[in-house]
């Protein structure tokens, strides 16, 4: 697990270096830069992870996908929400 979570990290790093080095060039601030592509990689991952549980769910009890899925919906958009809003901090820190 620490492994996955390792690399994992290493990826959204070396997702996040465009933006850092375009950062740079600019003059701007990296560090929002980094911690925008983290949250992005991170609500990928969480929505990953969240859905593949709620389709376990369902395919161990199909009787109850209503259910589940109802439940599953609005934290989904949620963590969808902290996606976009982790890119919307990227581009004004690249932009402004």
């Amino acid at each position: 697990m620490k492994t996955t979570i390792t690399t994992l990290f290493a990826l959204a790093f070396l997702l996040a270096l465009p933006a850092v080095a375009s950062a740079q060039m600019l003059d701007k601030a990296s560090g929002s830069a980094i911690g925008a592509g983290i949250v992005v990689v991170g609500a990928g991952i969480g929505i990953g992870r969240f859905t593949a549980a709620a389709v376990e769910s369902i395919a161990r009890q199909p009787q109850a996908a209503k259910e589940i899925r109802a439940a599953f919906q609005l934290p989904l958009f949620l963590l969808e929400g902290v996606a976009v809003i982790g890119l919307g901090v990227l581009f004004v820190a690249l932009l402004f």
